[in-house]
């Protein structure tokens, strides 16, 4: 199996803060973000990494924010290493494709979860009470329907290893004011609705995403990660059929694994059988390949 970064160890660089599948290092007027090959579910991040995972969602975040920048400004200043401080060029092989020079901003606290179709926890949340974060939908629903319109279902955004919890409009006016609040809802819709059409014309249906938005002075920029196999759920659209779960591109593969083995959900999390590390790669590869239509080989 091909070698996987599970962790930086840039030790001349200082380490601002180490997530689930980043590590941040703080250059001064800017921080570097490098993508680990780390994957986490329900998350706690498991023991094994997946080869180039942290390179294919450096690119396909580069993509999206390539395209939803005539929406609005993220915190993308290169992703080319090259454009990197003479400080980070010792470490230029490891941080090839895998990381972004970016902006520093003051993150918002919320996980802006866009869904537009039934599934996952919302599939769930309806079961019990026909509803999402507030929302209610209509009765008779199946799992994987497609709803009326997308819906914004934020979350709290919580430490490694505590699980979000989802929170309903009016507790994110409380937690980040009216205006933000509403910004940040529009701007989640509008870049979910580009990025469905972009992804419909591969053949690919984004059922849900999640966005996270910082602020430089009184603007709002989007941050983070965008529309990638972590963050979302990619669907072949070819094999959709409502009623059940679906074949997909993105992490649900190596959660459907985890429920299989009946595991608690609590750290440690157990081991990937290299057959479910070997496919989980090739189907985040194959999601980056359709949607930029470019044959990465990494």
């Amino acid at each position: 199996m091909k070698d996987a970064v599970f962790k930086t160890e840039l030790t001349e660089l200082k380490l601002y803060k180490k997530g689930k599948v980043r590590d941040m290092y703080d250059l001064g007027d800017a921080l570097l973000m490098v993508a680990s090959d780390r994957i986490s579910a329900f998350d706690v991040v498991l023991p094994d990494p997946i080869p180039d995972k942290g390179k294919i969602l450096t690119q396909t975040s580069l993509f999206w924010f390539d395209v939803m920048s005539p929406i609005l400004e993220n915190h993308v200043i290169s992703g080319d290493v090259e454009d990197y401080p003479e400080s980070c060029q010792p470490y230029k092989e490891i941080l090839k494709d895998r990381s972004i020079l970016i902006r520093k901003t003051e993150p918002l606290p919320i996980e802006c979860v866009v869904r537009g179709y039934l599934s996952g926890s919302g599939w769930k949340s309806y079961l019990e009470s026909q509803s999402i974060c507030g929302i209610q939908l209509p009765e008779g629903m199946k799992e994987s329907d497609r709803l009326n319109e997308p819906i914004f279902t934020p979350s709290t955004k919580e430490d490694v290893g505590q699980h979000d919890i989802n929170i309903d409009f009016n507790e994110t006016v409380e937690r980040i004011g009216q205006l933000d609040a509403q910004k940040i809802k529009a701007l989640s819709l509008d870049i979910y609705h580009k990025g469905c059409q972009l992804a419909d014309e591969k053949g690919i249906i984004i059922a849900d995403t999640k966005f996270e938005f910082g602020k430089v002075g009184n603007d709002i920029i989007l941050i983070d990660e965008v529309l990638t196999p972590d963050s979302s759920r990619f669907w072949p659209k070819d094999l959709y059929r409502p009623g059940g779960a679906q074949k997909s591109f993105d992490k649900q593969y190596v959660r459907d694994y985890l429920i299989s083995i009946n595991w608690d959900k609590k750290p440690p999390a157990p081991s990937l059988p290299d057959e479910v590390i070997t496919n989980t790669r090739e189907k985040y590869l194959e999601a980056l390949n359709k949607l930029t239509g470019k044959d990465h080989a990494f």
